[in-house]
């Protein structure tokens, strides 16, 4: 497995944003590489800090693709597709945090790193039928600042950056939480006041 995965990591750095949109289409879908969309970007970023933007929009578009064909899987087997593939106590839990907290279920483990396990909650997600629009507002948001966020690291520090997120994660993953419930909150309050603004008769 660790040959395999140093050679798809291989390929993808040749290939460059391509290859790194495949990586992260494949590792936000079907297989699972922990870290290494992460470590990729990095090293690209920091050896060509002009590329900043399209690194960034490849490992998120790719995510986002990736995290989707999942989620559509999902609401269309509905729960009963979600408990042939996970353990019944991780479904359970996974239904009530999405349940409980929405879109903030799928944005917030986006942006934080493993062992969380985000693809528990796509699967949640796409079962429980979260509106499709939600669902990738949640993605492009987590993921958005998760990868820009670590490629302005990349283009500041270079390789160094690693070290960096390493030493200062939990202060870096609870600013980005932070942002995160700020802007689903933001969301929220935005998406009522367009319901209450059509109820009443009122131009939106």
């Amino acid at each position: 497995m660790r040959r395999f995965l140093d050679w798809v990591m291989g390929l993808a750095e040749a290939m460059g944003g391509p290859g790194l949109f495949l990586l992260s289409f494949l590792d936000s879908s079907f297989l699972s590489f922990p870290e290494v969309v992460d470590l990729l970007l990095i090293g690209l970023v920091a050896r060509y800090p002009e590329r900043l933007l399209w690194y960034g929009t490849m490992a998120t578009s790719g995510s986002i693709i990736g995290t989707y064909v999942l989620y559509a899987l999902a609401r269309r087997g509905g729960e009963a597709f979600l408990r042939r593939r996970l353990h019944e106590r991780h479904v359970e839990r996974a239904f009530r945090v999405v349940r409980k907290y929405g879109i903030l279920a799928v944005a917030v483990p986006s942006i934080l790193p493993p062992p969380v396990p985000f693809k528990m909650f796509v699967l949640a997600a796409g079962a429980a039928r979260v509106r499709p629009i939600d669902f990738v507002i949640a993605v492009t948001v987590g993921r958005g600042i998760r990868y820009f966020g670590e490629g302005l690291l990349a283009a500041w520090y270079g390789q160094a950056a690693i070290q960096f997120i390493h030493d200062h994660g939990r202060a870096i993953t609870i600013g980005l939480v932070v942002v995160m419930v700020a802007f689903a909150l933001t969301w929220i309050w935005w998406s009522r006041r367009r319901r209450f603004d059509s109820s009443s008769g009122r131009p939106v």
